[in-house]
């Protein structure tokens, strides 16, 4: 005879996916207010390719993008052969991810510092700042996607 009364375990399970997902909306939060920075100051190079409202959207759905695939990878199982192995070996898309969130978070912080005490910083600094902020995101985005991809290929 089973019942279908929800357990003690399932309750602390709803509970870890709830913060899981709420950590989750935070770093997409903390993405979409990097993107938001990093196009703000570019829009005050005055180059046209900057200075449109789909280029600050590009920017910040970028950015959510990146913080939410990237950053919180989720675990790959660890080897039962060789477990020391595994232990001491970082794996590619972590490398990739922990690199993308450096160059996209530098960005962000130039951005702001610039935005902020109304700097004007040189076109070609600015260019690769955009570029820095680009590959970063990209980096977390293909880490994030690479990751899951192998998590679905190690469940079937």
């Amino acid at each position: 005879m089973s019942s279908n009364k929800p357990t003690k375990i399932d309750d602390v399970l709803l509970i870890v996916q709830v913060v899981q997902v709420t950590g989750r909306l935070g770093l997409s939060m903390a993405g979409a207010m990097c993107g938001t920075f990093v196009a703000a100051q570019l829009t005050m190079t005055n180059a046209e390719l900057f200075d449109s409202a789909g280029f600050i959207a590009l920017m910040i759905l970028v950015g959510i993008l990146g913080f939410y695939l990237g950053i919180d990878l989720p675990r790959l199982r660890a080897s039962l052969t060789e477990p020391e192995i595994d232990r001491q070996r970082m794996d590619s898309t972590e490398l990739l991810s922990k690199i993308g969130t450096f160059l996209a978070a530098i960005a962000a912080l130039i951005s702001v510092c610039a935005f902020v005490f109304d700097e004007t910083l040189r076109r070609s600094f600015e260019y690769m700042i955009a570029c820095w902020w680009m590959i970063g995101v990209v980096l977390q985005i293909g880490a994030g996607l690479i990751r899951r991809i192998r998590l679905a290929r190690a469940a079937r």
